[in-house]
């Protein structure tokens, strides 16, 4: 699972053993604390993150577990500095993460690795290490309409 910040491009990855409702709030309940550290060491007091910190909007595809009310209602009680937004069905070519999807999977496709560990190691070294370089400007398809990612 993971997302891009759109004002500076930094991309933010964690690897789910399986795609629930219980590890996507996991993974935001982690991502919210590496934000709240981030304003923290901006010099800023943690107690000051919830109401003067950064609103994040989050833009998420369709799944099901991103739209189970029940963790919606804990994300919004727990984190209330993230707006969830749910992109229209099958439009990919909204979300700015799919391009680095896109280039990802250029970039392992067609290769064998030796265990999921080994995989799990290139795609943490592109993803979260900047291993992976992107050409933002490149235009991703969606059904033969053609959309620019910024």
């Amino acid at each position: 699972m993971g997302g891009v910040r759109y004002s500076d491009k930094k991309r933010w990855v964690d690897f789910i053993p399986t795609g629930n409702s219980v590890n996507f709030y996991l993974v935001l309940a982690t991502f919210y604390e590496d934000l709240k550290q981030e304003w923290i060491e901006a010099g800023n007091l943690a107690e000051d993150f919830k109401e003067k910190g950064c609103k994040i909007v989050m833009i998420l595809d369709n799944a099901s577990f991103h739209k189970k009310e029940e963790i919606l209602q804990k994300i919004a009680s727990e984190m209330p500095n993230l707006i969830i937004e749910l992109l229209p069905p099958y439009s990919p070519d909204y979300n700015l993460v799919e391009l680095v999807w896109h280039s990802t999977k250029e970039y392992i496709a067609n290769r064998l690795f030796e265990s999921i560990e080994k995989l799990e190691l290139v795609l943490n070294n592109l993803l979260n290490e900047e291993g992976l370089i992107m050409k933002w400007d490149r235009k991703l398809k969606n059904k033969g309409n053609a959309v620019n990612v910024v």
